[in-house]
């Protein structure tokens, strides 16, 4: 038998995807750094990437990886919706990851099972073998309070036929029904089926982290903490972002970043859409005209336009022979030289937004691209594709007011080119920019205090991280 490890070990399951690795990657390795404990993470080879196996290989020694075998999803339909695919491969997982905790176990001494929002079917396991359980809520306080709330708006028949029904969260922004979470909006859905599951999950654990921070959220992360009545503890933990060069960014930033370094300070809006969104054909002609009418300068990430799922790149990061370039207005990328850079389908997101040429960034407000351009202190313009982004929108619109939005932009319709020219001047060189420019500053200040020694954040894991240790000591 192998000779076992004594530091307190904690074992992480991100959901299939990079937006969900790189969270609990960024975590795991905060731990190991920070707090001397050691680290596995879980992950699925079914959507393993040079972007996923860069991002593992940066990470410390102490952090391992372990991939599941590929889960079979081949009798799914091809239009079966993100978070049921994500649910069904995660619920299939459970034998092959049964046996890797067993191994672990035989030399490792496990203080945690972490898992974020998908994975609460795996939590039996950790029950029957007496490992404590945690979910790490990658998203934020305000999606948590919805989520939260799932069985409640299920039961609530009145909202059903009231397209106009307000959500009144407690110490949330007001939510309106056209803004609710994708998954949400029909209640006879399987997606929302699965949500509903994954909601109950979160009474089953013994503590939620939020990456989030209280200066940004304090109402609603103050109600949870004091929520009491026998549910778990809720600790604020951000924000937490990944910091870490792949070797991929460091081959192909070069172009990117020396453009930056001709550009003045702050005059660039940098767009792009995380690792699974796109636009339709039609937006992204709207998109390139309005950029080009705004005459502000701009670095922007395309992809190949997709009609029928702005989330239609999350699991197929792949986009063939067809160059994204092709599908601009004829003539755009000539006239745009010198003004406005196009980039096929990736850049160092990180890097860019740390650049001091950035003024803006038009965002689809996934959570993680929210708190890197906060952290760097950029002001937002949202563009919600899928899942809960639209909620994050009108919390950093309407709570946090650190971001504008197209004046015309309704769900599912396509934004014309002089509400995006609008919108962008505004951020740019307007009094709307001035004025969330200045609160973005002042989130940046207080998200840096929230994780110093001292800070509520930091405060927060160290409690966690004692319980862990003494665990382990026992």
């Amino acid at each position: 038998m192998a000779e076992a490890n004594p530091k307190a070990h904690v074992v992480l399951l991100p959901s299939p995807g990079i937006g969900h690795l790189t969270p609990l990657a960024t975590l795991a390795k905060h731990l190991v750094l920070n707090y001397d404990l050691s680290a596995t993470i879980i992950t699925f080879s079914d959507l393993s990437s040079g972007i996923q196996q860069s991002l593992l290989s940066s990470l410390p020694n102490e952090v391992t990886s372990v991939s599941l075998p590929a889960i079979p999803l081949n009798d799914l339909p091809i239009n079966t919706p993100i978070i049921t695919r994500l649910s069904i491969m995660i619920s299939r997982s459970v034998p092959f990851l049964r046996q890797i905790l067993l191994t672990l176990k035989k030399t490792r001494r496990i203080v945690a099972y972490i898992i974020d929002l998908f994975g609460g079917d795996t939590l039996s396991l950790a029950s029957e073998l007496g490992i404590p359980r945690y979910i790490f809520c990658t998203t934020n306080f305000f999606y948590l309070s919805f989520l939260l709330n799932l069985p409640s708006l299920y039961h609530d028949k009145h909202g059903d036929h009231n397209p106009n029904q307000v959500l009144f969260l407690p110490g949330c922004t007001p939510l309106h029904r056209k803004d609710y979470s994708r998954s949400a909006i029909d209640k006879n859905s399987e997606v929302f089926q699965w949500m509903l599951r994954h909601s109950k999950h979160h009474d089953q654990v013994d503590g939620i982290m939020v990456n989030s921070f209280e200066a940004m959220e304090g109402g609603p992360a103050r109600f949870l903490k004091e929520r009491g009545n026998g549910k778990p503890p809720v600790f604020s933990i951000g924000p937490l972002t990944c910091d870490s060069r792949s070797d991929k960014s460091q081959a192909e930033s070069g172009v990117c970043m020396r453009w930056l370094d001709q550009q003045p300070g702050r005059s660039v809006l940098f767009i792009a859409f995380g690792s699974g969104g796109t636009l339709s054909f039609k937006q992204t002609k709207e998109m390139a005209l309005g950029l080009e009418m705004s005459g502000q300068r701009f670095l922007w990430v395309v992809r190949k336009p997709v009609d029928a799922d702005a989330s239609s790149a999350y699991f197929n990061q792949c986009h063939g022979k067809h160059n994204p370039l092709g599908f601009l207005p004829e003539g755009f990328v000539e006239r745009m030289k010198g003004k406005g850079m196009v980039v096929p389908s990736w850049v160092p997101q990180k890097e860019i937004l740390a650049h001091g040429a950035i003024g803006g960034f038009l965002s689809h407000c996934g959570w993680n691209s929210t708190l890197e351009s906060i952290v760097n202190g950029v002001p937002m313009i949202t563009w919600p594709l899928y899942s809960e982004q639209h909620m994050n929108a009108v919390m950093l619109v309407e709570g946090a007011k650190v971001a504008l939005r197209p004046t015309v932009m309704n769900n599912d319709e396509v934004v014309g080119k002089e509400a995006i020219a609008d919108v962008v001047k505004d951020l740019m060189e307007g009094e709307g920019g001035k004025d969330v420019r200045k609160r973005v500053h002042e989130l940046k200040e207080a998200a840096m205090k929230a994780v110093e020694a001292d800070g509520s954040s930091n405060k927060a894991l160290a409690q966690m991280v004692n319980k862990w240790k003494t665990m382990a000591s026992n």
